[in-house]
Parts: C-alpha cells; sequence; structure tokens
C-alpha cells in the first residue's frame, strides 16, 4: 500500500469515509473525482492531492507522518523503502537524564552502522545519519529510543518515524520485539539478551572486557536487522486487512 492510495490524511476524512471511497473504486488519487463525498470534502481532498504530489515528487513524507495516526504510518513504508533507517539504541538504564546512551546501531539499504559511545558516538554523526534518512522506524522507539536520544544528545528528531510496536498491535502482535520475533518465525543467531545483560557487557566492556563490548554490538545490530523483515511482514498484513479486502468487497 502506497500513499496513494490514502485519504485519511485528509481534514475530515476517516477510515469509514475512506473505506467508502475505496468500496466505490476510488482506491487511488488518480481515480479520485469527487463523486462519493460532497463540495468541501471533494475541494479538500483535491488540494490534498495536489500538494501531496508535489512532496512525493521531492521525496518528502513528512507532512503524511504528521497527519497519519501512528498506527497508520506503515502506509509511509513503500514509498519511503529505498531510504528508510532502522534504528535501536542501547543505554546503562531508562532515564536519559541519569543515564548514558551506550550503542546506536542503524540500518538502511542493507548496512547496517553502530556507533559506540566513547569512540564515535556523537551528536554531529547522529545528526547525519537520521536528517539523510527519509523515514525512521524503530520498535518502542517514539516513548524510549527517540526521547533518550534527544535528551542525551540535545537533538530534535523529526525525520518521519513509524514505531513498528503500534502497526503490530494493530494486527494482534503483543510483546516485545523479541517475542513478537518468535510469534512470526524470525530467527535469531545470537542467545537471547535481556536489557539488563545490556547494561551488565557495558560494565564489564568498561572494566578491560573487549569482548563484551562486541556481544553488545552483535545484540544491538540485529535488533535493527530484523526489524526490516518485521516491517515487511506486517505491512504485507496491514495491507491485506486494510486494503485489498475492502476493494474485494469483503
Amino acid at each position: 500500500m502506497r500513499i496513494e492510495n490514502s485519504f485519511i490524511p485528509v481534514r475530515g476524512v476517516g477510515e469509514v469515509t475512506e473505506r467508502r471511497l475505496w468500496e466505490h473504486g476510488i482506491t487511488h488519487w488518480d481515480e479520485f473525482d469527487g463523486s462519493v463525498v460532497g463540495d468541501t470534502l471533494t475541494d479538500r481532498i483535491e488540494t490534498f492531492i495536489e500538494t501531496g504530489r508535489a512532496h512525493l515528487e521531492q521525496g518528502d513524507v513528512a507532512p503524511f507522518a504528521e497527519s497519519l495516526p501512528a498506527s497508520s504510518r506503515w502506509r509511509l513504508y513503500e514509498n519511503a523503502r529505498e531510504n528508510t533507517c532502522f534504528l535501536d539504541i542501547e543505554t546503562t538504564g531508562l532515564d536519559a537524564s541519569h543515564h548514558d546512551v551506550t550503542t546506536v546501531s542503524l540500518h538502511r539499504n542493507g548496512e547496517t552502522t553502530t556507533f559506540v559511545k566513547g569512540r564515535d558516538l556523537t551528536r554531529d554523526r547522529l545528526a547525519a545519519a537520521l536528517d539523510a534518512a527519509s523515514l525512521l522506524v524503530t520498535f518502542n522507539g517514539r516513548r524510549f529510543d527517540v526521547p533518550f536520544l534527544e535528551t542525551c544528545y540535545d537533538l530534535d528528531v523529526t525525520t518521519p518515524h513509524v514505531d513498528l510496536m503500534y502497526p503490530c498491535k494493530k494486527i494482534g502482535l503483543d510483546g516485545g520485539l523479541k517475542a513478537i520475533e518468535r510469534d512470526v518465525g524470525i530467527d535469531r543467531d545470537l542467545p537471547e539478551i535481556s536489557g539488563r545483560d545490556a547494561v551488565r557487557l557495558w560494565r564489564e566492556y568498561e572494566r578491560g572486557d573487549d569482548a563484551a563490548l562486541e556481544t553488545l554490538i552483535e545484540y544491538n545490530r540485529a535488533d535493527t536487522q530484523h526489524m526490516e523483515p518485521l516491517l515487511e511482514l506486517v505491512t504485507e498484513r496491514l495491507h491485506e486487512q486494510v486494503f485489498e479486502s475492502v476493494c474485494r468487497g469483503e
């Protein structure tokens, strides 16, 4: 599903009206003709489509992210797929005002980069990596990863953001990232490591154990890499549930 199939970013168009448009065969911006809704909504939708095309030509999905509910931002992915950045952080605790970020991994275009505290983890590097992406994907990053980075590095993260936790819930997938991976059959080669283990590994590294840091990095990188197939699966299921089933008249 692409942004061009969507009408709910328009003020006054909810899921019911969008579904009615799809049921009448208006499943893409190209097919909109104003025959299903009143004059006021017609004007708003036509303006939305005109400005929306201009944003998409520039590769800018930010205006759509701002007007979509968190559970529907998965619709941005197909348009921004080639420039999507998957992000995960490790920390020494849960409070950004008292604890530190230890590693940050970013997975984009098949390559994963990890920044490490005291080596190359800086505000400028983080800002550059995030600014270069069209779409940011995290798991529970809306409540944890992004606010933590903003507090610790004085960042203002404005990259359009899909927090996978919300669309996962929409299709009945609850729990943490690793539990959901198991539920959908995404396997990890690493033994399971908890957040507490991540803190322990960092402390061991500070005491001189370089192998502990390598384990921590490997664990952090796996989180970002596994988000990509999970997002693919979730968007496929939601596309079927939200869009294809309506188009088939189910």
